[in-house]
């Protein structure tokens, strides 16, 4: 069973690693709601997009930005329209899937580009990260790439990833796909060169959980982007079920998960 952490006024340092621990050598951060604020910016686009796909096929269902997140959170539009597709019973072409791919995205970026900010506490944590050394870091995400890079870049992330570790589900490969498949953690290990076991992942959502978890990388369930106690509990739980070692509620609390895990 996953434990919840809570914050705790001593954190262990980085470095500090116990005898007999599983060595850990790369991090590998989900991008929306878990390094940047972006998810509830994204899916206002979204609700515009898939509101005009419903009214199209004579749907009378309607969505907002929330309503959307609801079920798809941790996905991408394309897996958005998927899912719409199936739910609401209509069928769109490929190449119509991607007209509606390429417009979300264009409306995405130029939202991200104005608003996006960091989540709460992760910037010192990726100073300390990045000025120790001790771990690799890099982003994995389902997001386009183009949307990852503007969302790191609006709140100054950027030079803490290399450019060539940036990693998307519906970009970075041949085929395009969407968290829950592990496809794109696979593919992050392989161009990296580290086994799934080496690395440790952190994810807010379900689909991206078990992406992770499904590739074989520990995983840290992070909720501080949900909003109330109420909705952080009940997310907690399910990134449980879905397979994460650790939850953190607070960014605080990410040495103290990166030391228990190292200690398993």
């Amino acid at each position: 069973m996953p434990k919840v952490v809570s914050a705790s006024p001593s954190i262990p340092s980085i470095g500090s690693n116990p005898d007999n621990a599983v060595q850990i050598t790369q991090l590998l951060f989900d991008c929306d709601n878990t390094l940047v604020l972006s998810e509830e910016l994204a899916f206002e686009a979204c609700a515009e997009l898939a509101n005009e796909m419903l009214e199209k096929h004579n749907i009378a269902d309607r969505y907002t930005g929330p309503d959307l997140m609801v079920t798809f959170v941790g996905q991408n539009f394309r897996g958005v329209v998927t899912g719409l597709q199936k739910k609401h019973g209509f069928n769109l072409s490929d190449s119509e899937v991607d007209e509606y791919v390429n417009r979300e995205l264009g409306k995405v970026i130029e939202t991200l580009e104005a608003k996006a900010e960091p989540c709460v506490g992760v910037m010192p944590v990726l100073e300390e990260l990045d000025k120790s050394k001790k771990y690799g870091m890099a982003v994995v995400s389902s997001s386009a790439l183009s949307r990852v890079q503007a969302s790191v870049k609006k709140v100054g992330q950027e030079k803490f990833f290399p450019k060539d570790h940036i990693f998307s589900a519906a970009t970075s490969l041949p085929v395009p796909t969407t968290k829950p498949d592990p496809a794109i953690y696979l593919h992050a290990c392989k161009v990296i060169g580290k086994d799934p076991g080496e690395c440790v992942a952190v994810e807010d959502s379900k689909s991206g959980t078990l992406s992770a978890v499904r590739a074989g990388i520990p995983t840290i369930g992070y909720v501080g982007s949900y909003g109330g106690v109420i909705k952080q509990r009940e997310m907690a739980e399910v990134l449980k079920e879905a397979g994460v070692k650790l939850i953190m509620d607070d960014w605080s609390q990410f040495m103290d998960c990166m030391a228990q895990i190292e200690a398993m």
